[in-house]
Parts: structure tokens; sequence; C-alpha cells
């Protein structure tokens, strides 16, 4: 048996609680690691929340969690990995847990593979849709969140001109990562015009905070924004990315860890607890102004 945490009904985080569970075995082509570090995302909280309940149906009791990094200590058959590798990966019987089926190499601390699997695979994919090239203007907004952080980084090593929009106090972080910081609140559509003489030629929204229609207006045509966050793209015309498994890049995982493992790409970790903990973690989250991962460590 195993540590791990679980909820068994929707609510606040104190719904999570320390259970122990049976170590799962690796599958055909999987690998089962000993968890070093698994990451908190907004998506976890929904779910645990009851927010995602007819989206993401579940089964109680939950072990929430997928992105996870550590050491491999069982190989299944045909795993590409060995017993001793690092990886890092998305889980598929739930992350917050000792034990985690899961295969892909690491090659970076346990806590930034944990990071980058989800927030690195949609910054990624969220370039990849708008296919803005070099010399091109791009508006990131939530450029010091850990979606837009990573995109950012991304975007202006491939050659593009970055605006991001942060708060206040974010501003100073987001204009080191080499992009224009703009503040985001009212009048945020007429500042970006301000920087942006020439226009901007697509707007990744990673923030879900109602931009969608003064960004269309800033492209000129839907077609060019996009959105991980905000549900109400339909209604203006702007894709939503990341809902449909199909749609994503896993790939993305094995450029991410080798840029961070070069020193090319920095994933910000604002604070690691105890897997222990993770109710804690969740309520950080939900609190806002986090400046970077939530990460677990069991």
């Amino acid at each position: 048996m195993s540590t791990a945490i679980t909820f068994s009904r929707y609510g606040e985080p104190d719904v999570l609680t320390v259970s122990t569970a049976e170590i799962p075995q690796p599958g055909p082509g999987q690998v089962r690691i000993r968890v070093r570090a698994v990451a908190v995302n907004l998506i976890d909280v929904k779910i645990r929340s009851g927010h995602m309940d007819g989206i993401f149906p579940v089964s109680f009791p939950v072990t929430p969690g997928w992105d996870v990094a550590g050491v491999v200590d069982a190989a299944g058959e045909n795993a590409t990995a060995a017993v001793g590798d690092e990886v890092l990966g998305v889980a598929t019987a739930g992350g917050y847990s000792e034990y985690a089926p899961v295969a892909r190499p690491a090659g970076v601390s346990a806590e930034t593979a944990a990071a980058l699997v989800t927030v690195g695979e949609a910054a990624v994919r969220g370039l990849r849709h708008l296919d803005v090239k070099p010399g091109q203007t791009l508006l990131i907004h939530g450029a010091a969140g850990s979606v837009g952080t990573i995109a950012v980084q991304l975007a202006v090593a491939r050659g593009l001109t970055v605006i991001g929009t942060a708060a206040e106090e974010d501003l100073g972080r987001v204009a080191a990562l080499g992009a224009t910081a703009i503040r985001y609140g009212q009048g945020w559509a007429d500042r970006v015009r301000a920087v942006a003489r020439d226009g901007i030629d697509a707007v990744f929204d990673t923030s879900g905070a109602g931009v969608l229609a003064d960004s269309v207006a800033l492209t000129g045509d839907p077609g060019r924004v996009i959105t991980i966050a905000d549900e109400s793209a339909a209604q203006h015309g702007v894709r939503f990315t990341g809902a449909d498994p199909g749609d994503r890049v896993p790939e993305a995982r094995a450029e991410l860890a080798a840029l961070a493992a070069t020193g090319q790409l920095s994933v910000p970790i604002w604070r690691t607890y105890p897997l222990a903990q993770a109710a804690r973690a969740h309520a950080d989250l939900e609190a806002g102004r986090n400046h970077g991962k939530i990460i677990l460590r069991p």
C-alpha cells in the first residue's frame, strides 16, 4: 500500500484527505514511478470543487493530479524507460500519490519537470495553433501565470515581439522575460494600442479574464485569437483549445524538458508542500496571486 490524497465528495479544499491506496502496476508501454513531485493545477481545483462535473465525470473516491515527475521503480512490457530512469509525464491513475504509472524522460529537477507537463504543453499548443511568424507581434494575456510565463519565453525565443498583460506587481517579472509588460484591468486595450503601433497579429489568452471581445477588436479577426481559459470563446468566434485530448501535443514535453535542462527555459516554482498538505495547496491556488507553480512532494 502507498499514501495518496483522495476526495470522496465535491467540496472545498478540506475534502482532500490522506488515504492509503494500492500500488499501481504498470501496463504495456508504461512505467511506474516513485513520485518525487506533482504539480497542482487549476483543473485539479475545478474537478475537486465539482465545477467540471459533466465534463470530467469521476467515480469516488478520486485521487487527483496528472503532472508528475520521479524515478522509475517498475517497467511494463515494451516500456521506453528502465528502472532508475528519471521521468516526467501524465499520471494515468492519479498523481497525488507516492506511486504513479507514466513514461517520459526527464533531465531537470523533479519540481521543474512536474511543473512543465500540462502548462508547458498548453503554451506550445497555443503558439502552434496561432502560427505566429518571427517579427510579428503577439499579445499574451496572463503573461505572469504558469502558462503565460512559458509562452512568453518560447515566443521571444522564436523572434516574436511579445506584449504581455499582468497585474501591477508582476510587470517587472514579465518584462524580465523579454516582453513589453502592460497592466491588465480597465483600459488595457488602449494601453496595448499605445505600445503596438503596428498592430497586434495574434492574441493568446491564458487568463480567462473576459478579454476576448477586445482581443478580437485588436486583431480584427477572431481566427487570430485563441484561449485556453475562457469558456465563452464560441460566442466571440474564438477557438478554445484544451478540451479535446486529440488537440494536445504531448510530444512537446521532451522539447520543453530539454530547454529547461539547458537553462533556455525557466519555470517559476512558487511554493512546495508535502503531499499531506494538498488541501492547503488547493486553498492557495484558489486564493489567486500565486507567482508560479505549486508543487506537492510525497
